[in-house]
């Protein structure tokens, strides 16, 4: 029997391999996407200059700003560099180096659009701060106002941090007893469990800014004792029983998500169920409540902002008696400045602890 006579005629043929998607197109449209952010930040630049006056400081951050934004043409001109040749090489019957070059072409170009888009915001927060002669900028980032206040706001933003540091100290020590209360086994651990989990639902529904009301006011007036306190003593007591709520629920997830097999086998050995807290389940449980644990702080940070409704001279306070005396909100901007330089970092530290423990994770 003839090798051809095992071949069915009937069998259908293969279809021929297509041609890659063509990238001109793509390429066209960063290209738009470029020469429009290049104009717009052209335009945004000389703004820039008038208002500066054209002194030397906006001259360089200009010129810095324009090549800046002719950086996307060069990932533009590689994905165009990409569709001739594919182009070429399928003229040439070499479809796979083809489809290689094409794939390049787009990503190139999905590059160039990428940073062309980031042009064209940057362009745009520039022409919206500088539009009007510069009301916007005038209005927010008055630097003579900054100037003015800054020695005030900096010594009371150390308020807000030494506020935030105790709060949170005591946060994390009393969050704690109340997840323990709440995660208390059997019909002994009942009323305590209810009382936890009453606490942790009223201080969550209550809004911050209402407890530091109630405290900053209410206390001294219901406990006289309290009235000879540094009043900042009365914003750590708001927030602590704010965010003891929400650290406890933290707490409780973080201890739940151990495997109930480690429990078991801990009591199993003899271990008591606070000992079985303190060696087994606490010591797992830390690593995985770290990030929630950095996240609260952080809103805790913000939060302290809202004792100025109870006249403790933080920072918002003061720069609320700037901004009433220089009829201008640059000084709450310089507050609000202060606020983001302390939470940036901590809040890449967050995503760096997450990103950890995830590579452990994946990694077994």
């Amino acid at each position: 029997m003839s090798t051809h006579s095992l071949v069915r005629d009937d069998v259908q043929q293969a279809p021929e391999p297509s041609a890659p998607a063509k990238v001109t197109g793509v390429a066209g449209i960063a290209l738009i996407v470029d020469l429009i952010a290049i104009a717009l930040m052209l335009y945004s630049v000389k703004l820039l200059r008038d208002y500066n006056h054209g002194n030397t400081a906006s001259t360089i951050v200009g010129v810095i700003l324009l090549l800046a934004s002719l950086g996307p043409l060069w990932p533009t001109f590689q994905g165009f560099l990409g569709a001739g040749k594919r182009a070429k090489l399928l003229g040439d019957k070499q479809l796979v180096a083809a489809r290689r070059a094409a794939a390049r072409g787009r990503e190139d170009t999905a590059i160039g659009i990428g940073y062309g888009a980031a042009v064209l915001i940057v362009a745009g927060v520039l022409l919206l701060l500088l539009t009007n002669s510069g009301a916007v900028a005038d209005t927010f980032l008055r630097i003579d106002a900054w100037r003015q206040s800054f020695n005030e706001e900096i010594h009371a933003f150390w308020i807000n941090v030494w506020v935030a540091v105790v709060s949170f100290i005591l946060v994390l020590i009393f969050g704690l007893i109340l997840a323990i209360m709440r995660m208390l086994p059997g019909r002994a651990g009942a009323p305590l469990r209810l009382i936890a989990t009453v606490y942790c639902d009223v201080f969550r529904a209550i809004p911050a800014i209402v407890t530091v009301l109630l405290v900053a006011f209410g206390v001294p007036l219901a406990f006289t004792f309290t009235q000879t306190w540094n009043v900042a003593w009365l914003g750590v007591l708001a927030l602590t029983l704010t965010y003891s709520a929400y650290v406890a629920e933290v707490y409780r997830a973080g201890l739940a998500s151990i495997h109930p097999s480690q429990t078991a086998a801990s009591r199993s050995l003899g271990l008591s169920y606070a000992q079985t807290l303190r060696a087994v389940l606490v010591p797992q449980a830390v690593r995985r409540m770290v990030p929630p644990l950095m996240n609260d702080f952080i809103s805790l940070q913000k939060d302290t902002a809202l004792l100025s409704v109870a006249a403790i001279p933080e920072v918002l306070q003061v720069a609320q008696y700037w901004e009433s005396k220089l009829f201008n909100l640059a000084p709450v901007t310089l507050a609000a400045l202060f606020f983001i330089i302390i939470t940036i970092p901590q809040a890449r530290f967050v995503d760096y602890l997450i990103n950890r423990d995830a590579a452990k994770r994946a990694g077994g």
